[in-house]
């Protein structure tokens, strides 16, 4: 931990916006050089134009890419923009807008030119795709966003019909077509300029807040919530939920108050992450230390990151939830107050997920469905409803609808952090409340991820790593239970390593976004426990990457 982590950011912290959207126009990849060229990752291509890494020419290229997969796929629908509040999100927007005009490719953009959280393309996905068939012309969409990334970085990902994340197979396809659109010279893509692109009538305007605000209450109890009283703290951290939850405060008369309703691209507002950066990461407690110092003022407070996709509970008896902790309160309580959900639906998890999950999970009589990181395995679970829940340790999940159909196969901080108003109002215990009851029953987590600078060669590394590289018998003591390359839920490749015993677990992989490799561990015997697993997680860190 850095001495500044947790605290306001100084002028000396904030990006030069100029500059930067000035990089984005003028500055041209190059696509042999590994960190220019277009990558997806767990959620898209990310990059800052500083950088070369998100520019005009990446943009143009990946929307031509993802035409060029839409024509190959059958996809005859429209195809929902979004964006949020970065400042390379407005640039980049024009571009796919001006791309996509061209192509003939109908858009559905906000009617109010506001910001678009990705729970609301995937809702709207579903919504239009809804008694469709796959020949029949179905909607996808586009959303400008490097998530919680810090102000200087850009992102762009694409959800197909199902509405959820695409899968390696698309991604692949579209990052391979992109690089060769830069390869071949990205300046002949067909482009309409943008002042023309958004009158054309294939460019449509689409009531994004109304539709998805609308029809949360098939998902939530809002009359519990709203007839409970509750005080309300929900920060949006400078991203695109501001709009949404004034609206939901609004529409269904919540005692709720928008922290932080002002929108700044260099996000001056913010407390700095670990590193010293400016992060909107709303599992992080340096990130949301301003909202955690005002927690006694309501009854639930709540995060967002800037696309919406994750969530941040903070309660006045327990500061911000680890992420674990409330997944696990959520799948209990869910569990129990959702009677119209088909029991034969799995419960889903990353294998970074805290292990007493398992243990809620299986007290209830429930399957587990255990998968690597990456909220695309849940797609399919959700979307048929065999999956009830899926949840990531990253403070990511989506759940079904109070009548047992999907609702989102894409994250959702916005219905998880409304969760725990309903749970609070209908149960008079707040979700860490609930959690220690379940601690007490299930036995006590330990719980951390360590993260650490990593070039891609060394994440090349971490991600090729084989159970023969684990010659140790022990950890922390105990016995090697299992060294797990692959998922077992789904037999999918980890993309790194997870070794456990019987009371205890820790998983290596790199990062899919950031240059940083990540170490997760979990001991039920407590803090010198996990430690002891974090060193010896460390050492065999130190060992591929011959440190």
């Amino acid at each position: 931990m850095t001495t500044r982590a947790g605290q306001l950011a100084q002028d000396r912290d904030l990006i030069d916006v100029p500059a930067l959207l000035d990089s984005y126009y003028d500055l041209v990849p190059d696509p042999s050089v590994p960190g220019q060229a277009v990558s997806f990752g767990t959620s898209g291509h990310r990059g800052s134009s500083f950088n070369r890494a998100f520019n005009e020419a990446h943009i143009a290229a990946i929307t031509a890419a993802i035409v060029d997969y839409r024509k190959d796929h059958g996809v005859r629908g429209p195809i929902f923009l979004g964006r949020d509040t970065h400042a390379l999100s407005e640039p980049a927007f024009l571009t796919a807008l001006e791309v996509l005009a061209a192509a003939g490719v109908p858009a559905l953009i906000d009617e109010r030119d506001g910001y678009t959280p990705t729970p609301a393309v995937s809702h709207a996905i579903l919504g239009f795709n809804a008694g469709k068939s796959v020949t029949d012309a179905q909607a996808d969409g586009i959303i400008i966003t490097p998530s919680h990334n810090p102000p200087a970085d850009g992102g762009i990902k694409y959800n197909p019909p199902h509405g959820g994340p695409a899968g390696t197979e698309a991604t692949k396809w579209i990052a391979d077509r992109a690089n060769a659109y830069l390869e071949a010279g990205w300046e002949k893509i067909p482009r309409t300029p943008f002042q023309r692109a958004f009158h054309l009538e294939n460019t449509e305007n689409f009531d994004f807040i109304s539709n998805y605000v609308g029809d949360l209450t098939s998902v939530i109890d809002m009359d519990l919530i709203r007839d409970s009283g509750l005080r309300i703290g929900a920060d949006p951290l400078g991203g695109a939920s501001v709009d949404y939850w004034a609206a939901i405060a609004e529409d269904f008369d919540l005692n709720l108050t928008v922290v932080h309703p002002d929108l700044d691209p260099t996000w001056s507002f913010m407390t700095l992450d670990w590193d010293e950066n400016i992060r909107m990461d709303c599992s992080s407690p340096f990130a949301m230390a301003g909202l955690i110092a005002s927690r006694a003022d309501y009854d639930i407070a709540t995060g967002n990151d800037a696309d919406a996709d994750r969530h941040g509970i903070v309660t006045p008896d327990a500061g911000l939830m680890n992420p674990n902790h409330y997944l696990a309160s959520a799948i209990d309580y869910l569990i129990e107050n959702r009677p119209d959900w088909p029991s034969t639906a799995a419960i889903g998890k990353t294998l970074v997920t805290s292990s007493i999950v398992d243990r809620v999970v299986a007290a209830h009589g429930r399957s587990l469905f255990e998968v690597p990181v990456g909220f695309k395995w849940f797609v399919p679970g959700l979307l048929d409803s065999t999956l009830a829940f899926g949840g990531e340790e990253s403070a990511g999940a989506s759940f079904l609808r109070r009548g047992g159909k999907v609702w989102s196969t894409d994250k959702d901080g916005i219905i998880l952090a409304l969760l725990a108003s309903e749970m609070t109002a209908k149960t008079g215990q707040t979700p860490s409340q609930r959690y220690a009851g379940l601690a007490e029953k299930f036995g006590t987590s330990a719980y951390a991820r360590q993260d650490a600078p990593a070039s891609r060669e060394q994440k090349a590394k971490l991600g090729a790593l084989e159970p023969s590289q684990v010659s140790a018998s022990t950890i922390g003591g105990e016995a090697v239970t299992s060294v797990l390359t692959a998922a077992p839920g789904n037999d999918a490749p980890i993309g790194g390593l997870k070794v456990t015993t019987d009371n205890a677990w820790f998983a290596v992989r790199p990062s899919g976004t950031e240059d940083v490799y990540k170490i997760y561990a979990e001991s039920l015997q407590g803090e010198e426990h996990l430690r002891t697993v974090q060193n010896e997680a460390r050492t065999l860190v130190d060992g591929v990457l011959g440190k």
